[in-house]
């Protein structure tokens, strides 16, 4: 075990030049060729060999009337340090594609709330921050959103957290938890009334998430909980354009994401009512295969959208 450790502890010491070294000398089975192939001396070759065999604690080459000839620990160290190789010269090729944009396309999936509040900030900052690759945004309901990113159609999802069974073989990483809030147009008889109770609502159309979205389970207990469970005119709707122009042509009552109307309540055009819903809409977050190792372009959009996040956070 001890040994074991001082291996572990003197791998640090390790240099690329010598893994290459090695591998030649490996490779061409001889010291003197090596040397012509690095473009160094033979006696540099034997210096930087031994140097190796003494961080590893270990003799990796054996000199014979045939050559050089692999150790039992050579020949293991050398699967091992070619398949280390291969794998540094793809990251640096990932990071030259990455750089120069070069066919590198990045598959997003979103939901309506992110698409109109976060990812356009987001897909900014990444593309300052010096991201060239071609972006693929996808919209549509969270759990279609999930099963798109395990057939490996998306890389990336910015969605909530679903059911555990969805969330099999996925790895969420949390951003924020978002509010349920209930717009209506700027001059909205409910507008100026100060803090209200939801029953007020049932005397207009009230347009709700439509069944079978993440968030309808929620609203349906909110709407149990304070008693207005049947209301009398509703429209069922996913599409944030339509619920944005009816709302504002209409004295309809919309209940929706905060998300979805952020820059709506910001910009002017509609207000939410002042209403105590203590209810959020769920976990927002990153959602990934767990056996994904992450590219360069979705590690520069992960990125963005925390500093988004953390941003709107400092502001709120």
């Amino acid at each position: 075990m001890v040994l074991v450790m001082d291996m572990l502890m003197n791998a640090d010491r390790i240099k690329y030049r010598q893994v290459m070294c090695f591998l030649k000398v490996a490779e061409l089975r001889s010291f003197v060729r090596a040397a012509e192939a690095l473009n160094t001396t033979q006696p540099a070759v034997s210096k930087t060999i031994s140097e190796l065999e003494e961080a590893l604690g270990v003799t990796l080459l054996e000199r014979s009337r045939r050559g050089v000839v692999l150790t039992a620990a050579g020949e293991l160290f050398r699967r091992h340090g070619t398949a280390s190789l291969v794998a540094l010269r793809q990251g640096v090729e990932s990071l030259a594609k990455a750089k120069a944009g070069d066919g590198l396309r990045i598959a997003v999936g979103i939901l309506p709330t992110v698409a109109a509040s976060l990812m356009p900030r987001a897909i900014k900052r990444a593309k300052e921050a010096g991201l060239a690759a071609t972006v693929y945004l996808a919209t549509a309901s969270n759990d279609i959103l999930l099963q798109m990113l395990k057939q490996r159609q998306l890389d990336l999802v910015v969605g909530r957290f679903s059911d555990v069974t969805l969330m099999r073989d996925l790895a969420f990483e949390h951003l924020y938890s978002e509010q349920i809030v209930v717009v209506v147009r700027d001059g909205h008889p409910l507008l100026g009334a100060g803090r209200i109770e939801l029953e007020a609502i049932c005397h207009y159309t009230v347009l709700l998430p439509e069944r079978g979205s993440i968030i309808r389970p929620m609203v349906d207990t909110l709407l149990m909980s304070r008693g207005v469970a049947d209301l009398p005119d509703v429209i069922e709707t996913t599409s944030p354009t339509f619920g944005r122009a009816y709302v504002k042509i209409s004295d309809a009552v919309w209940i929706i994401s905060q998300g979805v109307v952020a820059d709506d309540l910001d910009s002017g055009g509609v207000g939410a009512l002042d209403i105590d819903l203590d209810v959020g809409a769920g976990p927002v977050g990153l959602t990934l295969r767990a056996d994904m190792a992450p590219n360069l372009g979705v590690e520069s959009i992960r990125q963005a959208l925390r500093a988004v996040v953390n941003e709107s956070k400092r502001l709120a």
